[in-house]
């Protein structure tokens, strides 16, 4: 059971899904949360799958920066294009570049603000095309009626539901088809899957699982974006993992249970991470 301190500092907003000046806007975001997910589908638009499920994406889509943003940057963007009201719908060539991870921060901003314990995930999906498990970030909201975490890919409009032949409720995206960081690597320490499996496209193996699982583990600490997302630029001597690069791996994992079983307060020191 996750303690209440852990559900006390999931409702509170972070540096980066802080609304700040527009906070008044998401005060007023009114329905449920398949509403909310709604809302979020039709301002933002996913710079990959986003050239190809839509008939005409932005013109600058190609070109699009792929920078993770402060939700309250994102909201900046969104409103200038003068919808009304002002999280109105956008027309897909209108929307709001970005990537699953910008999905995944907004709606944690969006349920924060209401009052709703959330936070984002970092870790791999087996829905995205493809045949493994792809790098990919996603929500998590305490649901106090089930006393469970559910985790939310808001990034699952009908479109991508079509695409990729989704055959689950993308608002309880299931634990087999979404698994955070630190689980793959246990699987993998543990022999139980293979590390091959996990990875960005062909960048794969078990220094990309101890990558996703440092950011997880950020990400709890509510540093969604941290140094680890500049792993393009590890060495494959980095990539290599010795033994100390594996017991960090084996810390950081364990940390991370911690947390989720609220062993340990979430936003404690990170210790050699």
């Amino acid at each position: 059971m996750t303690t209440p301190e852990n559900l006390t500092f999931f409702r509170a907003h972070g540096d980066m899904t802080n609304p700040k000046a527009h906070g008044d806007i998401l005060a007023g975001l009114a329905g449920d949360l398949a509403t909310v997910v709604k809302t979020i589908q039709g301002l933002l638009i996913h710079d990959a799958f986003g050239k190809t499920l839509y008939d005409n994406p932005p013109r600058t889509i190609a070109s699009a920066s792929r920078e993770t943003l402060p939700v309250y940057d994102r909201l900046s963007q969104i409103l200038v294009r003068d919808s009304d009201p002002p999280l109105a719908a956008l027309a897909p060539p209108d929307r709001v570049v970005g990537t699953c991870r910008d999905f995944a921060l907004m709606l944690c901003a969006m349920l924060r603000h209401t009052g709703t314990a959330a936070r984002v995930r970092c870790g791999f999906a087996n829905y995205l095309g493809g045949e493994h498990y792809q790098d990919h970030w996603l929500t998590e909201y305490w649901n106090s009626a089930e006393e469970r975490w559910v985790k939310v890919d808001a990034q699952l409009d009908a479109a991508h539901i079509d695409h990729l032949k989704i055959d689950f409720d993308p608002l309880d995206v299931p634990e087999f088809r979404f698994i955070v960081g630190h689980r793959a690597w246990e699987l993998i320490r543990s022999d139980a899957m293979e590390a091959g499996w996990f990875g960005h496209g062909e960048h794969r193996g078990l220094w990309f699982v101890r990558v996703n699982t440092a950011r997880d583990l950020m990400a709890l600490c509510k540093h969604e974006k941290s140094p680890w997302d500049d792993w393009r630029a590890m060495t494959e001597e980095e990539r290599a993992l010795d033994d100390r690069g594996l017991a960090e791996g084996d810390w950081m994992a364990d940390r991370v249970r911690m947390i989720e079983t609220g062993v340990l307060e979430a936003g404690s020191g990170l210790g050699p991470i």
